[in-house]
């Protein structure tokens, strides 16, 4: 038998390893259960009836365990992953992606407040996330904001923000709330303008420097009505 007849079975049996390889990858993702067991014939866990609040294409709502999947996609985006995540690098560990959620979830059973998950009402698909954040030592009390790729360019952002400081505004008795956005974060700062805030100061999150915006209640009542 001939080199050049070695090598193409050889090639042959790696290209076929490699199919039945991926065919059975796949079916681990598919057949994957969830961590958490069945639940008993009248038993009942926990659950947080929090707001939900809806503006005119979108639900601002608490966070669901069907979230944790699409808010990791969102995370292993780069372009977002550069200024939402703690390291600036994209997530791409599933058990990452699930700290993420529960962190975010959670931030609503320690303060009763905290970021929403943002739907879209015409497909009920996860857009991303908008919302209060005030974990300890943070620059202050904050709206933030982070729309996934593929629902970008809508408005979105704008929409859900606005409605999540009106939300704010009428439960919490402070008078500005900030909005730390990074120098280079060129959208979100675009934002930012369009909610009428104005940079007053900087912070530095994470290693970077942010610019600190915010937006007075006074002034945001005003444009209001």
């Amino acid at each position: 038998m001939g080199l050049a007849t070695k090598l193409n079975k050889a090639t042959a049996f790696i290209k076929i390893v490699i199919k039945i390889v991926a065919r059975i990858f796949s079916w681990v993702l598919l057949d994957r259960k969830p961590m958490a067991p069945s639940v008993k014939p009248g038993a009942a866990l926990a659950s947080i009836n929090g707001p939900v609040i809806e503006t005119e294409r979108l639900i601002l709502r608490q966070w669901r365990g069907s979230d944790i999947a699409p808010n990791t996609a969102m995370l292993s985006d780069p372009p977002t992953a550069r200024f939402i995540t703690i390291d600036g690098k994209p997530v791409t560990d599933e058990l990452v992606g699930w700290r993420n959620a529960a962190v975010m979830a959670g931030h609503w059973v320690l303060y009763g407040a905290g970021m929403f998950v943002v739907e879209e009402k015409s497909s009920g698909k996860f857009a991303g996330r908008v919302g209060p954040w005030f974990p300890p030592n943070w620059p202050g009390f904050e709206v933030g904001w982070g729309i996934a790729k593929e629902f970008r360019g809508k408005g979105y952002a704008v929409e859900a923000a606005r409605a999540a400081i009106d939300w704010a505004f009428a439960t919490f008795e402070v008078d500005q709330i900030i909005h730390c956005i990074d120098r280079e974060n060129e959208s979100s700062k675009a934002v930012a303008l369009r909610l009428g805030a104005t940079i007053e100061g900087e912070t530095s999150l994470f290693g970077h420097t942010a610019d600190v915006w915010v937006t007075k209640r006074s002034a945001w009542i005003g444009r209001r009505n």
